[in-house]
């Protein structure tokens, strides 16, 4: 389960934010990411970051298909177009290549953040011109003349109509259409949300559900097939062999723990079973390699029933500047879950620390945002109990962030001097040790009633995520005022506490700068802020709205007041986890996390504009480039730093034939 960044604090220089901002296209900034940690490496485990990088860029192209049916087929288009601009009006290739750049950001033209179709500035006769004169000036081996303008008429209602497929993910749907109804995503086909009441999927995390003519539903899994051909290849056959033709290199480079945890991954690629992927997540989270990857079908919540995964992956190194604050929060996990708020019935005794640690990354792909600045993982409850979870702390990222941000927010929609002064100095501070104990004390705490058979998310259904990222928070905020964390080094000051609470408190009001349209918030995130800040506003008044020079902000009355409150949501919400009670958390987000005031949106809006700072972030990977020996061994591997997203990009799609990307 992730963390995505709040509020950034850290005072940065004009040129700290020139290296780090490389691009920025209307409301969304392009950031490169850089990994020192790699320099520190011997020769074997760059060469396996290497190998894992490819892994990383082999399993890319699935996220566009799995968000939208139309996604690779868009992707191709956009991209024949941009790799060949000489035959193209330079005035509309400029807006083809500004509409591509967030249409790689995003995986696909829905907003990332807020589920919400984006449309292009160009229209669709500039669109046709432009592909027709990108085809003669060395586009020809993509489409033919003909198969051009067929594939452009019929990707006509996805590229410009705005109620064709409006939503990725809707949870709370329009217009009498139930929950995969409105969904725009492709893991589902021709199927209502009725038809699956009864249906035991086999493979949930890694299939697209289809209704067939007949009227029966049939799993299309995510597979490779075995090299013996007794298990068939499935769908994303041609990605994920791919992604296995690297592991197997990247296996001979590791040292044998690790070499046996990719092995894992590759059978599970192979088979798409169940049991091969816990099998790969038990031995994955046993191990504590210096370079580490995550690669696989991992996340749910871009699926509204909060089952099937998206593709994603990332490969680090670990940053052992940063780690040793990590460690002290998870060697102390029992400490910290032995004075949680909830009744003693769902206290998890012979707590296994968490692995934790923080990292640079390398490469970030498939369904993983640079705005991910900690993850615990893996999500499945079987493993947590058994073999802990492991965390991360995206120390690249956050200091990326941090630098092209600034403190502008912070002045803009601070509630007072004493705020601003606060989180000036101990908001960098607050904002990682919150990531650190959302992930490492948050995610896996807690025991669950032996009565439920299945994982929380199989009871808690649509809003198990929002349930789950909320419930983390809390964690992090009901013991950011414990003694134990000064005791432990991991606290400079009690001001920290404040900080972490005003940056919380604040989030709700800033979020709203990114859903432009509707009233409603779809992304699990977002709903998890605004539920604690509204839950707290009417169970304690401790939080309250207040108007300034006729702007909104939202203003802390009294610390101690609010960590009650803290602690009264965060022992139901692990009540309702520990008993699967959906009637009780959808009463809870749906009168707390899901609507917001859109009078109070425009004016965020409008107060961000005057800023013009960016709303949403997109990632630049570092590039790794290896020199082989005539057996294929890497004698030499480089690191380097592109700040060219569309080069970028383009090599990415290279691995494959114009037919895949």
């Amino acid at each position: 389960m992730r963390i995505g960044i709040l509020l950034l604090f850290t005072v940065c220089s004009s040129a700290q934010e020139q290296r780090v901002l490389v691009d920025r296209v209307g409301s969304t900034g392009f950031i490169q990411l850089e990994a020192e940690s790699f320099n520190d490496l011997d020769l074997k485990q760059q060469a396996l970051g290497y190998w894992l990088t490819q892994a990383s860029i082999a399993i890319n192209p699935i996220i566009f298909d799995q968000l939208s049916r139309y996604g690779l087929r868009q992707k191709r288009m956009l991209e024949m177009i941009v790799a060949n601009p000489d035959g193209v009006n330079p005035a509309v290739y400029d807006k083809i290549l500004a509409f591509t750049k967030l249409f790689w950001a995003n995986r696909g033209n829905h907003n990332e953040n807020t589920a919400q179709k984006f449309l292009p500035d160009f229209t669709y006769d500039e669109l046709k011109q432009a592909g027709q004169g990108a085809l003669e000036h060395g586009g020809r081996g993509t489409y033919s003349s003909e198969d051009f303008a067929k594939e452009l008429d019929e990707l006509r209602q996805s590229f410009f109509d705005p109620n064709f497929e409006p939503m990725i993910t809707a949870k709370s749907p329009q217009g009498g259409l139930d929950i995969l109804q409105a969904s725009g995503n492709n893991f589902y086909l021709n199927v209502k949300l009725a038809d699956v009441g009864s249906f035991k999927e086999r493979y949930p995390l890694n299939s697209r559900l289809v209704k067939t003519p007949q009227g029966q539903l049939e799993e299309q899994v995510y597979r490779a097939g075995t090299p013996d051909d007794s298990i068939k290849p499935g769908r994303y056959s041609e990605f994920l062999g791919k992604a296995n033709e690297y592991l197997r290199k990247a296996q001979q480079v590791a040292d044998p723990e690790q070499a046996k945890v990719i092995g894992d991954l590759m059978r599970y690629y192979e088979t798409g079973e169940p049991q091969d992927w816990i099998r790969f997540g038990i031995d994955w989270v046993q191990n504590n390699a210096r370079v580490d990857f995550a690669n696989g079908f991992i996340e749910v919540y871009r699926d509204a029933r909060g089952t099937k995964g998206t593709s994603q992956s990332f490969v680090t190194v670990t940053d052992q500047r940063v780690s040793g604050l990590m460690r002290r929060i998870a060697d102390n996990a029992q400490y910290f879950e032995d004075h949680a708020p909830w009744d003693a019935q769902y206290r998890k005794q012979g707590v296994k620390p968490p692995l934790a640690k923080a990292v640079e990354t390398l490469i970030e792909t498939g369904d993983f945002h640079v705005t991910t600045v900690g993850d615990n993982l893996p999500n499945e409850n079987e493993i947590h109990e058994k073999y802990g979870s492991k965390s991360f702390l995206f120390t690249g990222s956050t200091r990326a962030l941090s630098a092209a941000s600034g403190t502008a927010i912070l002045k803009e929609f601070a509630a007072s001097p004493e705020e601003i002064a606060i989180c000036t100095k101990y908001g960098e501070e607050a904002e990682g040790l919150m990531t650190a104990m959302h992930e490492i004390i948050g995610h896996g705490s807690g025991k669950l009633n032996p009565k439920l058979t299945h994982e929380p998310g199989f009871y808690l259904k649509e809003y198990y995520s929002t349930l789950e990222e909320a419930r983390a928070d809390l964690m992090a905020l009901w013991n950011a005022w414990d003694p134990k964390l000064k005791d432990l080094g991991l606290i400079s000051n009690p001001d920290v506490a404040k900080a972490m609470y005003y940056a919380s408190a604040r989030a709700p009001l800033t979020q709203l700068r990114r859903i432009l349209k509707g009233d409603t918030i779809e992304e699990d995130h977002e709903r998890d802020r605004q539920l604690i800040v509204n839950y707290i506003i009417d169970k304690t008044g401790s939080i309250g709205y207040v108007k300034k020079n006729g702007k909104d902000y939202v203003e802390i009355r009294n610390f101690e007041k609010m960590r009650q409150g803290v602690g009264m949501l965060l022992a139901e919400l692990m009540r309702i986890k520990a008993e699967g009670d959906y009637k009780a958390i959808k009463a809870l987000i749906d009168q707390y996390g899901v609507h917001f005031d859109p009078g109070v949106r425009d004016q965020v809006v409008a107060r961000f504009k005057k800023l013009d700072l960016p709303t949403y972030w997109a990632g630049i990977n570092a590039d790794l480039t290896a020199s082989m020996d005539s057996s294929g061994n890497a004698t030499e591997v480089r690191i380097s730093y592109p700040r060219d997203y569309v080069k970028q990009q383009l090599g990415y799609s290279a691995m494959y034939s114009q037919r895949l990307r």
